[in-house]
């Protein structure tokens, strides 16, 4: 089977295209069927034209056209449709019902209504189309926080109710996306449950740095819109009444600059700060400050970090953005096998089997955050269970491998 898989934009600096839909598309070559992404870079132009291929997965960059205000928009979409529709694909399967892979989807479907291009395509005159979505983005998600104007936020909803139910079939990342979408009246059996997966080999778990006289460290993997920062400072102040050298390292950026608010509230508590984002080599041996914040840092870099921290904690706020997630980076701690202590929203509740692989507490409830922060940090042998356990279960649940057949079900045109 031939797939085409369309994205709203590159590989990079978003994580949509590069955390969710290359590992499906890896998954689905290594399963002999023959992958291609079209992407449009406009948020990183210097890839615009460049092809290459990836584990088998043929990834299309395409050329941008000019940049006119709202003639930059179809050209694009067109560029996109026009490419898919060459290759011949049986499926194209369209990564986000918005943006660019929602105006290619539209269009898509206008020529399957007009008739024209007739391209036959096996058995078939046109492809199967199928939609992915990984977040909700109207009313309540994205289109809250997104900073969009009125007029963006009224055709981003349009565009995810349109996509959605004028699909041939709907692969969905939580099972709170899955609700919405069969409360759009789209039948059960054209949606299919398909989480975000791990495809890493399982680590060899090693947590011993209490043991040897470390300073307590505790990690924070984050993009930060998903909860208030205040709670992870409340959190940490709580912590540190019963375990004093306790230390927090952060690891990530914030969507919309709220380390600032970090380092402002840290300084309100009399917490020290180290601000590491800006060095070279960013590998955090030793934890002199209260909190150590190191910005982003190469990927290949994060098991480094993952193997420092003795527990890390995962805040999140109840909000349907939330809800509707399916959060990579909780993934990638679980597979590495760091202890988590997270909030039990959405598909947190289903990632994490509390008690077995993790910890779970209820949203916004500090108190009980922090007393499980310190059972964690005071019981060796409960972190290297719950570690352990949390890296096998992952692999099992939620390996690539695994997931890939569900996406081959929503694939079949039956």
């Amino acid at each position: 089977m031939h797939v085409v898989m369309i994205g709203p934009f590159g590989l990079k600096p978003r994580g949509t295209m590069s955390v969710r839909a290359l590992p499906m598309a890896k998954a689905l070559a290594a399963r002999g069927h023959r992958v291609t992404m079209l992407l449009p870079p406009w948020q990183n132009p210097e890839d615009a034209g460049k092809s290459w291929e990836e584990d088998g997965v043929a990834v299309e960059n395409i050329d941008l056209p000019p940049r006119v205000p709202m003639l930059f928009h179809l050209l694009t979409a067109l560029r996109l449709t026009r490419r898919a529709l060459a290759l011949r694909p049986d499926v194209v399967h369209l990564c986000k019902p918005k943006a660019y892979s929602g105006l290619a989807h539209w269009l898509l479907k206008t020529c399957e209504v007009l008739g024209e291009p007739k391209v036959r395509i096996t058995s078939q005159v046109y492809p199967h189309l199928v939609v992915d979505t990984d977040d909700w983005e109207g009313p309540g998600g994205w289109n809250e926080i997104g900073g969009y104007t009125r007029a963006r936020r009224r055709f981003f909803a349009w565009q995810e109710r349109w996509g959605l139910t004028h699909a041939d079939a709907v692969t969905v990342a939580s099972r709170a996306l899955e609700s919405l979408v069969w409360a759009m009246g789209v039948p059960p059996e054209r949606v299919f449950y398909v989480p975000n997966g791990v495809c890493c080999p399982k680590p060899d778990i090693k947590n011993e740095r209490l043991e040897t006289g470390d300073w307590p460290t505790i990690l924070l993997y984050t993009r930060f819109f998903e909860f208030p920062v205040s709670r992870v400072i409340e959190v940490l102040h709580r912590v540190r009444k019963q375990i004093p050298e306790a230390r927090l390292f952060v690891v990530g950026k914030g969507l919309f600059g709220e380390e600032r608010e970090l380092f402002r509230l840290a300084g309100q508590q009399a917490l020290t700060v180290a601000d590491n984002s800006s060095q070279i080599t960013n590998h955090v041996l030793h934890f002199t400050h209260d909190i150590t914040y190191c910005g982003w840092v190469p990927t290949e870099t994060l098991p480094d970090y993952f193997a420092r921290a003795d527990v890390a904690i995962y805040p999140f706020d109840d909000t349907l953005v939330n809800r509707c997630k399916c959060a990579v980076k909780l993934l990638d701690l679980l597979a590495a096998g760091v202890p988590v202590v997270a909030e039990a929203v959405g598909q947190n509740r289903e990632t994490i089997r509390h008690g077995e692989t993790g910890w779970l507490v209820e949203p916004g409830d500090v108190e009980a955050f922090a007393e499980a922060v310190v059972q964690l940090l005071e019981n060796t042998p409960l972190r290297k269970r719950l570690g352990q356990a949390a890296a096998d279960d992952v692999q099992e649940r939620f390996g690539w491998d695994r997931l890939v057949k569900k996406v081959e079900r929503a694939y079949r045109d039956e």
